[in-house]
């Protein structure tokens, strides 16, 4: 079979061969697909693997040799895949691989938000703490976690594994998941309703994957069920944000902070909202990036093209 790996850069880098994958069958790599290219680069394979890279029905109906789509990413909304079901092709994704990554950059979001190490550090080699005159200085509010309510929009591997870690951290923790999950063994874990979730939490960490239902689901309206001193960690999808109205909110004093890797055009655009928000903290979608993450994700990947050569394809994602 013919292998197109549309936009392999950010998985190899250069520093994460693609070995598991070329083991199987010979592939073709782009490292970036714009698209105006995606048909023509793909219009002989029977294998298409994707990160970024949308394919769309009006791309999937001019690929007719295609059979399977390998998106290498836990999120698949790049695919359009009602379209892919009538047109038999398999889609999968590779869940699992940032069970660690993810939730650490979380927790490093959140500290950055309660304790502003970088600007401190900032501060002191610009001579700020010399010229004190006292032992410490800070400039900004300090907090601890622990008695603190996070919480988790979407419990899958990464908001069970940010739960696993507030635990640790003495944290409450309340978790809304639209469909039924197992019960962690936690004393200080619930489940709770969506608006309940907002009302009492101190910190809220969106987890879930980007569709119609939640698309904006922090919007004007649940921004005012929060907490005033509330801050809001999104490492998930740009859109599951109403961007403009999150900046309102964090402009006039009614969200106490933000932290996102993730924003709705990537890369941002130089106008976006949250580049002159107050208290406001921006990293370029790097959370899953951890070279052990990226290895993972190549194995997994390997794995289930494996699968699917097999007649048993597994991680195959449906609408």
């Amino acid at each position: 079979m013919k292998a197109v790996i549309l936009d392999g850069q950010t998985l190899n880098p250069g520093d994460n061969p693609w070995t598991p994958i070329e083991r199987i069958l010979p592939v073709t790599l782009h490292e970036k697909t714009v698209n105006e290219d995606i048909i023509d680069r793909s219009k002989d394979a029977e294998i298409l693997l994707t990160n970024k890279t949308p394919l769309t029905r009006e791309t999937l109906l001019q690929l007719p040799k295609l059979k399977y789509i390998g998106v290498l990413a836990t999120g698949y909304d790049v695919v359009d895949i009602d379209a892919a079901a009538e047109l038999g092709i398999v889609v999968t994704n590779t869940p699992g691989y940032a069970n660690n990554a993810v939730p650490e950059h979380v927790f490093a979001l959140i500290f950055e938000c309660y304790r502003q190490i970088g600007l401190h550090s900032k501060q002191v080699k610009h001579g700020e703490w010399g010229q004190n005159g006292q032992f410490c200085f800070w400039n900004t509010p300090q907090r601890e976690l622990g008695g603190k309510t996070i919480g988790i929009i979407g419990f899958g591997n990464t908001g069970n594994n940010v739960a696993r870690i507030a635990n640790g951290f003495g944290m409450n923790i309340l978790a809304y998941a639209p469909r039924p999950k197992p019960l962690p063994k936690y004393s200080n874990f619930n489940y709770a309703e969506l608006s309940d979730v907002l009302a009492q939490s101190d910190i809220v960490t969106l987890h879930c994957p980007l569709t119609e239902d939640t698309k904006h689901i922090i919007n004007e309206a649940s921004l005012k069920i929060m907490k005033q001193d509330a801050i809001i960690i999104n490492t998930a999808r740009g859109p599951l944000l109403e961007e403009q109205a999150v900046a309102d909110a964090l402009i006039q004093g009614k969200l106490g902070g933000l932290a996102v890797d993730v924003v709705s055009q990537e890369p941002i655009a130089s106008d976006h909202p949250f580049l002159s928000t107050p208290n406001t903290f921006i990293t370029p979608h790097l959370a899953w990036a951890t070279i052990e993450a990226r290895m993972a994700l190549m194995q997994i990947a390997a794995d289930n093209i494996k699968a699917f050569l097999a007649g048993t394809p597994h991680n195959v994602v449906t609408s």
